[in-house]
């Protein structure tokens, strides 16, 4: 009775766009290969994953019905190293050899019998993997190490640097650059929250990649990266960064003071019911505006001269609400022009919606036209009716037209119009300003 065989093809990454033919080269080989040889494959076990360490999936599948198997099996690899890297997964394969579970091992490219001269050469392979492993980890981590001595950044770029392949180092991108330096001279001003900094950027154009505005934490480990100091922080050890920084020490240790601050709640023995507390500065120096009580029920408003001296007095809450009135009355939104600008926005976002899909329309034809055109030119090609240098020429002009349009895709994708929402935000918050200066909402705590 002829030995029925398992075929076990692997590829190191699970990135379907790296080592792409890397499984198809071993199936077609292994194919071949078991033809040759009258070879008869009965399951195929196909798998993208590092054999560093035990632990994946479909090769513990196929060891599994090795196990439960009632005849004896065979394996077929295109190299020992494909099916164990480690200790764990080469003395199971070893193993099952020993009790006659696997009867066979075939490689196209290596020899190997079930005797002990067998499997001692077996044993030397696994551990040749196993040691190739290994110093292809320690060789890495040299590596990386130097890099870190010469102040190279060692992973993609951080917003606002960018990538630069040919010194193999980071460098400030003359655009996002300025975004991030007028974050931190914000933030280091003390009137921003990270919310309000986040919307800032936001308006600058850094948002998440679904196009909403940047979470807390994100924004926080944004003004806390010292790498726009020019310092590489790894697993918590600073090297000197040999790419110019983008913030200075004075402004990046002002944010973190500040940070600090807002991460510090102020907690009060009792709760005061002062509904405009922590809302306004004091215009003349800037600093907070405080309330307290006077004769026990009425409510005062004052600087809190915390910057300097202040002439600015006590101000009562009724004259506050009216103060605040007549600013709100600059920007109120009467209820015909409510209407009126809300309708009209309606329509600019009907036609925006119908020229976006229009745009975008156009944009899939030219591409699908430009593939029609680099099939052709192949075609053309191969059938020997234009010379290999026009070829290449006319090639590489589909291939640039091509990425142009598909960049202009992208980026219509991700910006879209992203003016309409703003504006009807705006639109309802002065409608909501209207309400508010003139008395059909109250302006007050009661």
């Amino acid at each position: 009775m002829s030995t029925k065989y398992f075929l076990y093809a692997r590829k190191s990454t699970e990135d379907e766009e790296r080592q792409i033919m890397s499984i198809e080269a071993q199936l077609v080989e292994l194919e071949e290969f078991a033809k040759r040889e009258n070879i008869e494959i009965v399951e195929k076990f196909i798998e993208s994953k590092s054999a560093k360490k035990p632990g994946r999936e479909v090769f513990n599948q196929m060891m599994s019905k090795v196990y439960t198997t009632k005849e004896p099996v065979g394996i077929i690899a295109w190299h020992p190293d494909r099916l164990a890297r480690n200790s764990v997964d080469g003395g199971q394969i070893i193993y099952c050899i020993d009790t006659l579970k696997i009867s066979s091992l075939r490689f196209p490219t290596f020899w190997f019998e079930p005797t002990p001269q067998g499997l001692f050469m077996l044993q030397v392979a696994f551990g040749q993997s196993k040691y190739y492993s290994d110093n292809l980890s320690e060789n890495v981590k040299r590596g990386f190490r130097q890099k870190l001595r010469r102040g190279e950044w060692c992973s993609l770029a951080p917003f606002g640097y960018t990538n630069n392949p040919k010194t193999r180092n980071i460098e400030p991108d003359l655009v996002k650059a300025r975004i991030i330096k007028k974050a931190f001279d914000e933030f280091a001003s003390g009137n921003h929250t990270l919310t309000s900094i986040s919307q800032r950027l936001s308006f600058w154009g850094l948002t998440s990649r679904s196009g909403k505005l940047l979470c807390k934490a994100t924004v926080q480990r944004i003004l806390t990266n010292k790498a726009y100091l020019g310092i590489i922080d790894h697993n918590g050890e600073c090297f000197e960064g040999s790419f110019p920084p983008i913030v200075s020490k004075a402004t990046f240790d002002k944010v973190q003071e500040v940070l600090k601050l807002r991460a510090r709640p102020r907690h009060s023995k009792k709760n005061h019911d002062f509904p405009f507390v922590g809302l306004f500065h004091c215009k003349e120096c800037g600093a907070m505006i405080t309330a307290q009580y006077a004769k026990g029920k009425y409510r005062y408003y004052r600087c809190t001269k915390r910057l300097g001296n202040c002439s600015q007095k006590y101000l009562s809450e009724p004259e506050l609400v009216e103060q605040l009135k007549q600013e709100l009355s600059k920007v109120a939104l009467c209820e015909d022009w409510f209407d009126k600008m809300l309708a009209q926005v309606e329509i600019w976002e009907k036609e925006a919606k119908s020229s976006s899909h229009i745009f975008a329309q156009n944009l899939d034809d030219k591409i699908k036209l430009t593939d029609e055109k680099l099939d052709k030119l192949i075609n053309t090609f191969l059938d020997g009716d234009i010379e290999k240098e026009t070829y290449l020429t006319k090639k590489e002009e589909l291939i640039k037209t091509k990425k142009d349009l598909c960049g202009q895709k992208s980026d219509f994708g991700r910006k879209g119009n992203n003016w309409i929402e703003p504006l009807k935000d705006w639109i309802y918050s002065a409608r909501e300003a209207e309400k508010l200066a003139f008395g059909k909402n109250k302006l007050n705590g009661n």
